[in-house]
């Protein structure tokens, strides 16, 4: 995977006269302070969850440091009010901090704007602490009064919510008692894993419940769910007691407080579901029979007609009817799914596990085989069978429940296993897989049939045979189906279509259009690839999709379509619409529509705006950077940063004018006093095929006009696109640009057009002319270049140093080596088979190599490592799910073996990228050690000359824990 950098998530970009390209350089940002170590590595800063409050007054975000403690930041938009609060180590990764806030919000304002609630995690020093004596992490959270700042804290709570648009209220979730019965009947949960967040509640918690404007809380015990409706009208929570004594379901009315019972038994309620409009409840009820049996068997218990005095109650219970197989019931894995006119729930259905309770000291696998078959009629290979075993478990079909009557349809069947829900109208939408699963988990080519299911009947009828998926619907994305569900958005032969579900009919809207819906310039082993649709129009008579370049209005009905930004390839100009409303279902045109617009060569970026009933667009903030924007929702107040590879992107206030804005952040002001990159300078270049290309050159530190400079060479498919985004100094991150020109060196980043059967050989006409092209511009020593890249970009180092000289020293991270035996390998992450990657992904290959023999072999590493002279390291880890161990093992073996010089790490437990700090630290400044090696003529490590005998690594690790902090002179 490419190298990770502070790239703006939601990105904009607006339209201007182009500039020449071939010498564009970002403004001189150079210093002659010092080079940054590993512990100012350490204590930069990022910004994340930065949020504005809905009327705009006010600015919060986290302010965490690369390693230890952070805080949370929030400051008035107008004005200099600004509070600060420390939030402790708060976990990395959004999988990671989810699980620590049960999938909560992290920051949070009030609808009503006037309060804050966040996160609280433990500590650095704490955390440590806990985790040497292996008990579990608890959160805090904390709230605060914006208008004194003061803030007041919820012991070992681990969620959080405002009480919906209504406001007034904030409920905050605490921890479950441990070595709890879980509810559905499994077995105890046991104690936290050492070191880890607390598990999930079993049994219920305490639920405080706070009124904001008076202070006083409620302390309502053993809830297990939560959950306010979207107006803030209701508050529904579900009760898990010790023995089930008291569980069911309640309801609050926030304007009276009065409390009402809507559900009461012995049994576990979950997955507590609103409509949107707020007139309907679902829950799901499970009850653990009293057989010899494990299965929970669950039934949908729906209340509408809601008032303080209770509410209407509608139950679905297979057991009472016919209306579900034998041996079924509802799926506790799927939540159920209210119409938007609350009338109907979308529900799974699942059969029974029906596995008999083995008695108590007995072993019922003790006389198990433990075979694997392996059959060629597989549609998925065992291995991916395995890896998606948990999803297979927990599957259900789909079904409806209309609880105006209480009507029951089945949805889907072993038939039509994929059954995508509409809020709207009388039909749903399913896709059928089957006859083309085997041959897409061989060649990679994925289609399927699409039917139309009557909500009403449960009748299917088919609306497209072997039909490609599209951005959206059934691979995420925008909504294929329209707003009132009624019609169906396809792609045919390069065209969009549009199905009418009701009576079969199909319309090609596109074929009139002068321009292409079909991404023309992917060079992948796919035939007229659709570019993803944009979305619906709000009513659903147009649709909104791109040609790559401008955003198009099309009718659905006939009428002449609209470029709604006009000159996007025109200008070389890519528009792509910016969603700033999290709640938007369709694109309401009556609104300003703002997109991201990107100058293809110029790589400027910036804020476009379309008005409505007029096209073409307004353009702000038009600049050499990486622009991104939020909005409040309900004011005219956005908040955007902007960066280049010299400047973080720090926020800035702003209106719908975007006038310069006020600035809000400062994350690392520290940065004036070290030594930096003086910028980054586009280079243009064209390919040994006559294909035009950029590479993005990021200059050194103190760079001087005329100087040539070590370079090291960062590899992977197109990476131009980022010449603005902001790399921040990191120990983890083993190509860090900021370390490297901090050091003295260049670095390359060039683009790679691939050609069909050659994927190795595309590498080499794109790379090498980049290479010379930056040699000419007289920044780069030819002499002292490095080449790094890691999985695909490592095969493509893996490749390049069999076809050129031109390198001093390369790594090659996680790199394909043997492209038929990878060929026949499994992506053991996915369990699925490496030979589709090959055919219509990445590989670019028309074929398998049986029948493409001489395209395999001359894009294979080790077919011509004979002609290797360039000092080479491998990382391969022996847990890689992406890349087989053994590719990396077969190359070794082959340098070994022919005595090139070739040095192979491995991380123990490691996967396709390395997680573990301590393992990312030793490979940056082992990357760095070999460079600087090589590049600049420093000593020699010790470990690249000699190795490491297995019988002293530990004493060798012991003694380079403290290397990192040695690794910050400047290289000559």
């Amino acid at each position: 995977m490419p190298r990770a950098r502070v790239i703006l998530a939601a990105l904009f970009s607006v339209v201007a006269a182009l500039a020449p390209a071939s010498s564009r350089a970002q403004s001189p940002a150079g210093r002659a302070g010092r080079a940054i170590t590993a512990a100012d590595a350490a204590n930069w800063k990022s910004i994340r969850n930065a949020t504005l409050a809905d009327g705009g007054q006010w600015f919060a975000y986290q302010l965490m440091p690369n390693e230890g403690d952070g805080e949370v930041v929030v400051r008035a938009t107008k004005g200099t009010t600004e509070y600060r609060f420390p939030i402790g180590e708060v976990p990395t990764g959004a999988a990671a901090f989810a699980a620590a806030t049960a999938g909560g919000a992290a920051v949070a304002f009030s609808s009503d704007s006037k309060w804050l609630a966040f996160t609280i995690a433990p500590d650095t020093k704490d955390a440590k602490r806990l985790r040497k004596e292996k008990k579990p992490l608890y959160n805090k959270v904390a709230l605060v009064d914006l208008a004194t700042g003061k803030k007041t804290d919820f012991q070992k709570a681990r969620r959080f919510a405002f009480a919906g648009e209504r406001g007034g209220w904030v409920a905050v979730l605490g921890y479950g008692p441990e070595n709890a019965p879980s509810p559905g009947g499994a077995p105890p949960a046991g104690p936290a894993a050492p070191g880890a967040a607390p598990p999930a509640p079993t049994l219920g918690a305490d639920l405080l419940l706070r009124q904001l404007s008076t202070g006083l809380e409620t302390n309502i015990g053993n809830v297990g769910e939560f959950a306010f409706d979207k107006k803030g009208d209701w508050l529904a929570l579900s009760i898990e007691a010790r023995d089930q004594i008291g569980n069911g379901v309640q309801l609050r009315s926030m304007t009276s407080d009065v409390v009402r019972p809507l559900d009461s038994d012995r049994a576990w309620y979950k997955r507590l579901s609103w409509s949107d409009n707020g007139k309907g409840l679902a829950v799901l009820k499970g009850v653990v029979p009293d057989t010899l049996y494990t299965d929970t068997l669950y039934s949908v218990v729906a209340f509408t007609t809601l008032s303080p005095t209770g509410a209407k109650r509608t139950v679905f219970d297979p057991r009472e009817g016919k209306s579900v197989r034998a041996l079924q019931t509802v799926s506790p894995d799927r939540t159920p799914t209210w119409t938007d006119d609350a009338t109907g729930i979308f529900l799974g259905i699942h059969g029974l596990k029906h596995e008999k309770k083995t008695p108590p000291g007995q072993n019922a696998d003790e006389d198990k085989s433990d075979l694997v078959l392996w059959h060629w009629k597989d549609p998925r290979l065992q291995s991916q069978q395995q890896v998606e075993e948990g999803r297979d478990k927990s599957y259900s079909y789909a079904a409806f429940f209309r609880v105006s009557d209480g009507q029951f349809v089945a949805l889907a069947d072993d038939s039509l296993r994929d059954v995508t829900a509409s809020a709207n109208g009388r039909f749903v939408v399913g896709a059928d897989a089957r006859a083309y699963e085997l041959a897409g988990n061989l060649d990679g080519h994925r289609y399927r049939d699409v039917y139309a299911v009557d909500l009403a009947s449960g009748q299917r009828r088919v609306v497209a045979k072997k039909s490609v998926p599209l951005g959206g619907g059934f691979g995420g994305g925008a909504n294929l189906q329209s707003p009132d569900g009624s019609k169906l958005l396809g792609f045919d032969d390069g065209n969009y279509v549009v199905y009418d579900l009701g009576n079969g009919s199909k319309r090609t809207i596109t074929d009139k259009i002068a321009t292409s819906f079909w991404d023309t310039e992917d060079d992948h082993n796919v035939v007229k690839p659709a570019i993803a649709p944009v979305g619906w129009t709000k009513g659903g008579a147009s649709v909104l999709l791109s040609d790559g370049w401008d955003v198009w209005m099309v009718p659905v009905d006939g009428g002449s379509a609209v470029n709604l930004t006009g000159n996007g390839k025109k200008n070389a100009i890519r528009y792509t619409r910016l969603r700033l409303d999290r709640d938007e279902k369709e694109v309401d045109l009556t609104k300003p529509q703002y997109f991201r617009a990107y100058g293809e060569w110029t790589k400027k970026e910036g804020i476009a705006r379309v008005e409505p009933q007029r096209a073409g667009v307004q353009t702000f903030l038009w600049d050499d950077a990486k622009v991104g924007v939020i909005k409040a929702k309900e004011a005219d107040v956005f908040a955007y940063a902007k960066s280049t590879s010299t400047t973080f992107p720090d926020y800035y206030i702003t209106d719908g004018s975007f006038a310069r804005g006020t600035r809000l952040t400062d994350a690392n002001p520290q940065q004036k006093d070290f030594a930096w990159s003086s910028g980054a300078k586009l280079v243009d270049y064209v390919s040994d095929k006559g294909d035009k290309l950029q590479a993005a050159l990021y200059l050194p530190a103190n760079y001087q006009q005329g100087k040539s400079y070590p370079a090291v060479v960062y590899i992977y498919e197109k990476l131009s696109q980022n010449i603005h985004a902001y790399d921040s100094p990191s120990n983890t991150e083993a190509m860090n640009i900021a370390l490297y020109t901090s050091r003295g060196y260049a670095v390359l980043e060039p683009d790679i057009r691939y050609k069909l059967n050659d994927p190795g050989m595309s590498a080499v006409w794109s790379v090498i002319p980049a290479l010379k092209a930056a040699v000419a511009s007289g920044v780069v020593d030819s002499s002292r270049v490095g080449l790094q890249g890691h999985s695909w970009g490592g095969y493509q180092t893996a490749f390049l140093v069999t076809q050129t000289n031109a390198f001093k020293a390369a790594i090659a991270g996680a790199p394909l080596t043997d492209m038929v035996s990878m060929y026949l390998s499994i992506y053991w992450n996915s369990g699925g088979g490496d030979m589709a990657i090959f055919e219509a992904s990445q590989g670019r290959f028309t074929g398998a190599w049986w029948d493409n023999w001489d395209a395999y072999y001359r894009n294979t590493p080790i077919f011509a490592a004979k002609n290797v002279t360039t000092p080479l390291i491998i990382l391969h880890n022996d847990k890689d799910g992406a890349v087989d161990h053994m590719q990396g093992i077969e190359y070794y073996n082959t340098l070994r073996r022919m005595q090139k010089p070739v040095v192979m790490l491995e991380y123990k437990g490691e996967n396709h990228g390395l997680v573990k700090p301590a393992n990312q630290k030793d490979y940056a400044v082992r990357m760095r050690e070999f460079f600087d090696y090589f590049l600049t003529g420093a000593p020699a490590p010790d470990w690249w000359n000699e190795g490491v005998p297995h019988l002293k690594m530990g004493d060798h690790l012991k003694s380079r824990r403290t290397v990192a902090d040695e690794k910050a002179v400047q290289v000559p």
